[in-house]
């Protein structure tokens, strides 16, 4: 099954970016670039998602 979730990219004053999925609470990460932030937010939905499943509430 394929989900699509709005991902929240916020330049940061140090630089890179930080990454909070709304839907996904608690879910967050950060990369140097629009690109690395992208690739860790699709690895931190990708491990989010596959907790809940394992705790049953997917």
């Amino acid at each position: 099954m394929q989900r699509t979730y709005r991902v929240l990219l916020t330049p940061e004053a140090e630089g890179g970016f930080s990454v909070s999925v709304p839907a996904l609470p608690g879910c967050f990460t950060q990369g140097e670039t629009i690109e690395e932030a992208m690739e860790m937010a699709k690895e931190a939905i990708s491990l989010y998602v596959e907790s809940l499943e394992l705790d049953g509430k997917c």
